[in-house]
């Protein structure tokens, strides 16, 4: 029974496909049969196609997903980050769904407000705008005024949200089991851990609750950070369903002629984009996951503040330290060790070839050791990467995908301000600081000084057997300073690609 339902909503969701022109595009994943396709065609004869389509396959396939509702708007976003599963010409296509829809009325979300909150909507706001500021896919934002009389941005769910998107990403994971039990290439690439991935994005994002708590941690973490800050939040007027943040008045860091015609600094902008970025990944090891355009204001004096706290990503020390390490091999052509960390780190299967993968590292850095930065073939260079990938059955890291990700709207962001930006140099003062902080001789010795209490707990589970040994520790290394930088970030790439 449950397979006629999938092929019913299949053929459906096909021939939304193919009013978009987007059929073809699914020929560009090699995971999926021809005949597949072949079929969905034969089934789908009867859809007309819209008069007017975007050029590309990907930005078809981007614009069919968004006509098909908010759980693929979530898909599409999430396919984005994979390269290595829908190729790079469709990921680059993806990268332009927009994840906007129309907005449900304002009595929809006055009666959500009241119902959340208690009582009438003047118990807690002077005003409430029933026009919506913004609308997304789960949620929308009314500018309201508290009671005493403060500027707020009150983010309502959309009625009825969670059932669709329950329904929806029930039918991802039935795709996904089929795919997995009859193809080696969807285990490879995980299409299970994909479409648990979207769920597990969308159920956090559908308790505001969750956004608002990543907004306080994110604001903690970047306390003291001149010119960037996060919103406060109105923890009194915030439920599982409605969430209200301090009212933020300025610019859009998309629109540069206005920040231009404002007198700002682009150039200073741009910089402090990617170090923000850099600094909230390695340093912390949590990050603003979603940074477009849109979710970047910059305030009158030039301050950067950061909205929408949906999706955030983590790196846990034991990845951060994983990562340098590996970094650090890239940068003195220690290509074995390179390879024996991957293995370490579970990041390539153990019955590839140690010798054959560190090989394979070399054949991809050695190229572009001395090559000026601005001549690399970044295209060239994740065909690569892909390539390897697949060769070496290598699994997507997820914590790594989404930093991978949203290293790339950062870079994009700060292109965008200042073309001549170079991400390298810009990169430089943040990454330095951070091995000189996490990495350096004195640090080492801190770190096995604080693991005397660890590795006493350890004698004692070995003494008493009863008990099961804990985990090692995460390796530390010692690095060296005055390092080769602009190779240290194409390493960072590589690192991030291949993981």
């Amino acid at each position: 029974m449950r397979g006629i339902v999938y092929s019913v909503r299949l053929i459906g969701l096909a021939g939304r496909l193919r009013r978009y022109g987007a059929l073809r595009a699914l020929r560009d994943i090699e995971m999926i049969p021809p005949w597949v396709i072949t079929a969905l065609r034969l089934v789908t004869l009867w859809v007309p196609r819209r008069a007017r389509l975007p050029k590309t396959r990907g930005e078809r396939l981007a614009a069919a997903l968004a006509s098909m509702g908010p759980a693929y708007i979530k898909l599409g976003q999430t396919l984005a980050m994979r390269p290595d599963l829908v190729g790079r010409p469709l990921a680059e296509g993806l990268m332009t769904l927009q994840d906007r829809l129309p907005a449900f009325s304002g009595d929809q979300a006055v009666r959500i407000v009241e119902s959340e909150l208690g009582g009438a909507i003047g118990d807690h706001f002077q005003s409430f705008d029933r026009t919506a500021v913004a609308a997304a896919s789960i949620a929308q934002v009314h500018k309201a005024v508290t009671t005493d009389g403060r500027q707020v941005a009150v983010k309502v769910l959309r009625p009825g949200i969670e059932a669709r998107f329950g329904r929806d990403i029930a039918l991802f994971e039935g795709l996904a089991d089929i795919a997995e039990r009859h193809s080696a290439e969807a285990r490879r690439l995980r299409l299970l851990d994909v479409a648990a991935e979207v769920r597990r994005l969308t159920e956090r994002e559908m308790d505001l609750r969750m956004e608002a708590a990543s907004a306080t941690e994110l604001a903690s973490n970047m306390a003291g950070e001149l010119g960037y800050r996060i919103p406060s939040v109105e923890w009194e007027l915030s439920s599982k369903r409605v969430m209200t943040l301090e009212w933020v008045d300025g610019i859009r860091i998309g629109d540069r002629d206005a920040l231009v015609a404002a007198g700002h600094d682009v150039d200073a902008l741009a910089a402090r984009i990617v170090q923000i970025f850099l600094k909230q990944a390695m340093r912390d090891g949590y990050f603003h996951a979603d940074l477009h355009q849109g979710n970047v204001i910059v305030e009158p004096g030039g301050t950067l503040v950061a909205i929408d706290f949906g999706i955030m990503g983590r790196l846990g020390r034991k990845e951060r330290y994983f990562l340098a390490e590996i970094l650090f091999c890239f940068i003195t052509g220690n290509y074995v060790h390179a390879a024996e960390v991957h293995f370490e780190a579970g990041y390539v299967p153990r019955g590839q070839d140690v010798g054959a993968f560190a090989e394979a590292l070399r054949a991809i850095a050695e190229p572009i050791r001395d090559v000026p930065v601005e001549e690399i073939s970044g295209g060239k260079l994740l065909a690569q990467l892909f390539a390897t990938t697949e060769r070496f059955q290598m699994r997507a890291r997820p914590e790594l995908i989404m930093l991978q990700r949203t290293m790339v709207m950062a870079e994009g962001m700060a292109l965008h301000l200042n073309p001549k930006t170079n991400m390298w140099e810009t990169s430089r003062p943040v990454i330095e600081d951070w091995v000189k902080d996490n990495l350096s001789p004195e640090v080492r010795l801190a770190d096995m000084i604080n693991q005397l209490p660890r590795i006493a707990s350890r004698l004692w589970y070995f003494i008493n057997r009863d008990e099961p040994e804990p985990a090692p520790p995460p390796p530390v290394i010692v690095a060296r300073h005055g390092l080769f930088w602009p190779l240290l970030a194409v390493g960072l790439l590589i690192t991030l690609i291949l993981t």
